[in-house]
């Protein structure tokens, strides 16, 4: 059963691979395509969110008045607030984390068992006394584990880019989802920024710090041939994804 499953892999590795060759021997001596500018909400696997909301304050107007109940900023003056509005994020990350880690375990045991009585007679005169019968049977066994496993990583980004209002929530909150990519060479950089964000976070400059926004999901990579060569080979992965060792 587990030379079929790891056939069955190997294979569906190998097709994999062929046409992921086929893909980069077509795009020989091109630039990677851009993404075409399409609506969020259209593309595939889009889910719109859903999120418990207190009750809606009923907007009312008061006669020869400015002032609105459901105002946000009465001084200040309109930022994105409505489906298709733009504004700009600012991507601030400077994360660092390192971890040591130092395991070590050991066991030993050990086990013996023999006979007596006119069955250890038998033993003691069929082996003409080379085997004694009260230690026939002896196991030693003894296992030892070390382990030291170590990260140390850093990461900072500083970076903007333009979203768009997706959503506006029940209570005011707004979805935002954005994307930019930009081709230099035979190297695209995609930068996607998604989450949710308040209205009154929003600076007056319409900008709104990566920090703010809830639920977000940034990602920062690229596509092309030095993101190829970064990559461990197709059949590398198979083999670290099969191999028990």
């Amino acid at each position: 059963m587990n030379f079929i499953k790891t056939a069955t892999l190997l294979m569906l590795a190998a097709s994999l691979a062929g046409c992921s060759t086929m893909d980069q021997l077509a795009s020989v001596g091109q630039a990677p395509p851009l993404t075409a500018i399409a609506d969020p909400t259209t593309t595939a696997g889009y889910q719109p969110v859903h999120m418990p909301m207190p009750e809606a304050i009923a907007d009312t107007y008061q006669p020869n008045s400015l002032y609105r109940t459901s105002a946000k900023g009465f001084f200040k003056d309109e930022r994105a607030h409505r489906i298709g509005d733009i504004l700009t994020v600012l991507v601030t990350i400077d994360d660092s984390a390192q971890i040591a880690n130092t395991t070590q375990s050991g066991r030993s045991s050990t086990n013996s068992a023999g006979m007596g009585g006119i069955f250890g007679v038998a033993v003691d005169n069929i082996s003409a006394g080379s085997i004694d019968p009260s230690a026939m049977i002896e196991f030693d066994s003894g296992l030892t584990n070390r382990g030291n496993g170590s990260v140390n990583r850093s990461e900072s980004l500083e970076t903007s880019v333009a979203a768009v209002v997706t959503q506006v929530l029940p209570n005011g909150n707004l979805v935002i989802e954005g994307r930019q990519e930009v081709r230099v060479n035979f190297e695209v950089r995609d930068l996607i920024v998604a989450g949710i964000v308040r209205p009154s976070d929003i600076q007056a400059n319409n900008t709104i710090l990566s920090s703010k926004i809830a639920e977000a999901r940034i990602s920062y990579g690229g596509r092309g041939q030095i993101t190829n060569m970064q990559q461990p080979r197709y059949g590398q992965q198979a083999m670290d994804a099969i191999l028990p060792f």
